[in-house]
């Protein structure tokens, strides 16, 4: 807001009635009040019980799902997990973003205060025309220094609410950035398990086709040698090398799958293109999901799983926006002044004197506008902001929907899961005694050799499928503690960035306090803002 129209620079002759006016300037914002909505949050249609909650393996117990990965019981899973949180990078992007909705939060705080501050000085030399009697009236001034010293103060005073509604929607921002990066967490945990799985369950499917092989190999050289005993004919010795070669050709395939789940776990770990060997060392079998699993109820999902957090505070921090346009339907009103010294070598005076009190000259008082034509822009603005909350009230209530089929979606599959594998560990065990049977009777020559190769590609199905199985099995529990939200709460505590990153920011910018040292707790799950997230409506300047 521009100074007045006066000359700022002019004594007051009335002090006071500049005392009368600063002290109502003063006492204006303890009268101010907020305008626009005050947020709550949708009603949401919840269940109230898992689809899956009448299978004796679903408990509805408290849910403790905090570091859920380790109830697979596999130190090679917990030691990636480990380095994912530590290591990958797109958690470390969220990461510097919940620092940027930090100080943007300390942008909107710093709205609070005097908005323009002013400081100023000017020395120049200057000659007034002789044929303008309006600059120059006297005609004797001749040429002259002048210099001058001066600040200036204009403090647009929050009596609507407006500043306080965008520190109340740089609030909401910067506990959704946190929710958000709590929500890549618990992707990135998920995808970490998932990948290690795939990579397990295909270097059990990569075992047991090198094992066929053997087989079918020995099965081979009895066809050949019966073949050359004159007992078969050279038939069974070619359907055999079809069977092996079929088998075999499944390798290659399993190998490129395999380097290519390696490949994903390195972005998910940060690292290079380099061995993992060391990193999976250990035995290699698919992790083995519990018996049992404990979910909850739908309605822990509103406290606990980030993305429905997100959805809330981004509607939050809308509905701030509106109340923040609604404050320029009002006059704004404005306290505003200036403080300085001027002098000028004309006659007596001396640029010295630019320092004495006689130099001094000041103005200070209120002043007000108010856009009262505006053609409706401002009017508009406020809808298109309370449109623009609707959309995220319909979103945060279909992200709950989601959320609830996620967990649903995955429950299924874990319960039918567990049945799927149970009924395929029946069927390799019927394959083994069908392939050896099979055999047996071959070789008295009660059966053809066609037999044979049946129940060996039959056992082969049936222990890829079963591998197949186990893995899916084991990312059904993946996918539900990934659909229930765990797993986030490892980084509190912890910084959003790492040290070496948090050093790098430090050497570049001075972040004060918003780069807090590794050991200075963080904020806790966040939840709506209120009294204990945002602190009092007025806040210091956070330099």
């Amino acid at each position: 807001m521009p100074l007045p129209v006066h000359n700022p620079f002019t004594r007051s002759r009335a002090p006071g009635q500049l005392r009368r006016a600063l002290a109502v300037s003063l006492l204006l914002p303890l009268a101010a009040c907020k305008v626009g909505p005050d947020f709550k949050a949708p009603a949401a249609p919840v269940a109230s019980n898992w689809l899956e909650s009448g299978d004796p393996s679903v408990k509805s117990a408290n849910l403790d799902d905090r570091q859920w990965w380790t109830l697979f019981n596999d130190p090679t899973l917990n030691r990636l997990i480990d380095l994912a949180y530590h290591q990958n990078l797109t958690l470390l992007a969220a990461g510097t973003r919940v620092i940027e909705a930090r100080a943007t939060l300390g942008v909107a705080i710093g709205e609070l205060y005097p908005q323009t501050q002013q400081i100023g000085a000017g020395v120049s030399y200057e000659q007034a025309p002789h044929v303008d009697a309006s600059t120059n009236p006297t005609q004797a001034l001749g040429n002259f220094w002048h210099a001058s010293l001066s600040t200036q103060i204009a403090w647009e005073l929050d009596l609507w609410g407006k500043f306080r509604r965008g520190v109340e929607s740089a609030d909401s921002a910067y506990l959704a950035s946190i929710a958000s990066y709590d929500d890549v967490l618990v992707t990135l945990l998920g995808d970490v398990a998932t990948t290690y799985t795939g990579i397990r369950t295909l270097q059990q499917q990569l075992i047991i086709a090198r094992e066929n092989v053997v087989k079918q190999r020995k099965a081979l050289q009895i066809a050949r040698d019966r073949f050359h005993g004159g007992a078969a004919t050279e038939l069974d010795v070619f359907q055999a090398e079809n069977v092996l070669a079929q088998t075999e050709s499944a390798i290659p395939q399993l190998t490129a799958q395999l380097q290519q789940g390696e490949d994903a776990l390195r972005v998910l770990l940060g690292l290079s293109p380099e061995s993992l060997d060391s990193l999976l060392a250990g035995p290699q079998t698919i992790p083995v999901p519990p018996k049992d699993v404990v979910v909850g109820i739908p309605a822990d999902l509103l406290r606990r799983r980030p993305d429905i957090r997100t959805a809330e505070l981004n509607a939050a921090a809308q509905s701030a926006q509106i109340g923040l346009a609604k404050a320029d339907l009002f006059p704004a009103f404005f306290l505003q002044g200036a403080f300085g010294t001027s002098a000028a070598t004309v006659g007596t005076n001396r640029l010295s004197q630019t320092f004495s009190a006689q130099a001094i000259q000041f103005a200070f008082g209120p002043s007000f506008s108010w856009p009262v034509l505006n053609y409706g822009q401002i009017t508009n603005n406020v809808r298109v902001q309370d449109a623009r909350l609707q959309t995220l009230l319909i979103a945060y209530q279909n992200t709950v929907l989601t959320a609830q089929a996620d967990v649903e979606n995955a429950l299924a599959a874990y319960v039918q899961g567990r049945h799927q594998v149970d009924l395929l560990k029946r069927s390799v065990a019927a394959a083994i005694n069908a392939l050896r049977i099979a055999t047996d009777q071959y070789l008295l020559g009660t059966r053809d050799f066609t037999t044979v190769l049946t129940a060996e590609q039959n056992l082969y199905q049936a222990q890829t499928s079963l591998a197949s199985a186990e893995g899916s099995w084991a990312n059904s529990l993946t996918s539900l503690y990934r659909a229930l939200g765990g797993g986030w709460q490892i980084r509190e505590g912890n910084g959003f960035v790492n040290d070496a990153t948090r050093d790098e920011m430090r050497n570049r910018t001075n972040y004060g306090g918003i780069l807090p040292p590794a050991d200075k707790p963080l904020p806790a799950a966040p939840g709506l803002p209120g009294p204990a997230d945002r602190g009092p409506d007025v806040r210091a300047p956070q330099w």
